[in-house]
């Protein structure tokens, strides 16, 4: 869990343990991103018979096989952040997250207003297998194209609408940040014309000194929009990098929701309610340092509210 991006949601997770009452909130994780790993932490915690299980899968097809013997125990189960494929999806009572194919729309929608004529692009995504990443690749492409591929994660972009992908991306960094850095510093230099690199994670910015030592070549081309860097995800390192103007927009997601609304959902599950499928926590799309601004006003008043 060497993520930023889970650390909020673990935040949200112990607020609602804390808020209610006869939870407990175990937010458990391997340390790096490894599917087997994760796999296996869920099959202790089915050993264990915990009362519920909320994960983020990042192998949709993998983790399907450990859940299902979650289902045969009878702990109830709810996928937040990626969800399971469609087939699968009844190994899980709801999702609890981003709608993701509207996270890739939306990063297209501000590229469109950026590159009206189209243009050649990167895309940099997390684990080739991981349902959340390949669903906004689809809203991303799809949103371009003018078309709908029909499943994540979309058709790649050969020239519709002026919009053609480069034959080097889409990048994967498996959630591996230094990786991320590299990959990015490395098409930026091997294509000197590319227009756009989009990321459907915040990977590279995640590491935020690196990310700048990255583009500081491109400085000028970033400042004209000759190139456009579209970002996923406003966290407060990412924040300071689109004030400073080292990115064009950023399309966040809400993780701290994410991880208290699994424990109220979970906690209705054990006491034998329904609820709603999926669940979904909403989008923040900021293009300014205006809105960076703003954006953490409003943080600061709803952190004051809560207490």
């Amino acid at each position: 869990m060497n993520n930023p991006f889970f650390d909020f949601a673990r935040e949200g997770c112990m607020q609602a343990a804390a808020d209610l009452e006869d939870v407990e909130c175990l937010y458990i994780g391997p340390s790096e991103h490894t599917e087997a790993d994760q796999i296996q932490v869920v099959e202790d915690l089915i050993t264990r018979r915990v009362d519920g299980i909320a994960v983020s899968p990042s192998n949709a097809t993998a983790m399907a096989r450990a859940l299902a013997r979650a289902n045969e125990v009878g702990i109830p189960v709810i996928t937040w952040d990626s969800d399971l494929l469609a087939e699968d999806a009844g190994l899980r009572t709801t999702y609890i997250g981003t709608e993701n194919r509207a996270m890739g729309v939306e990063q297209a929608k501000l590229l469109q207003k950026l590159k009206p004529d189209g243009g050649t692009i990167c895309i940099q995504s997390g684990g080739a297998a991981a349902m959340n990443h390949n669903e906004r690749m689809q809203g991303f492409r799809d949103t371009l194209a003018g078309a709908d591929s029909g499943e994540p994660p979309g058709e790649r972009l050969e020239g519709a609408n002026g919009w053609a992908e480069v034959a080097a991306c889409p990048l994967y960094t498996n959630d591996d940040f230094p990786l991320a850095v590299q990959q990015m510093a490395d098409i930026l230099a091997s294509e000197p014309d590319l227009d756009v690199f989009s990321i459907t994670g915040g990977f590279p910015q995640f590491v935020d000194q690196a990310y700048r030592q990255a583009v500081e070549p491109y400085r000028e081309r970033i400042e004209s929009k000759d190139l456009v860097i579209i970002g996923a995800d406003v966290l407060p390192m990412q924040l300071d990098l689109l004030a400073e103007g080292l990115s064009h927009g950023q399309v966040g997601q809400r993780p701290y929701a994410m991880g208290y609304r699994s424990m109220e959902v979970l906690l209705q599950l054990v006491a034998g309610q329904s609820v709603e499928d999926p669940i979904y926590t909403g989008l923040d799309v900021l293009t300014s340092a205006g809105d960076v601004e703003v954006f953490r006003a409003g943080q600061t008043a709803e952190a004051a509210d809560s207490r």
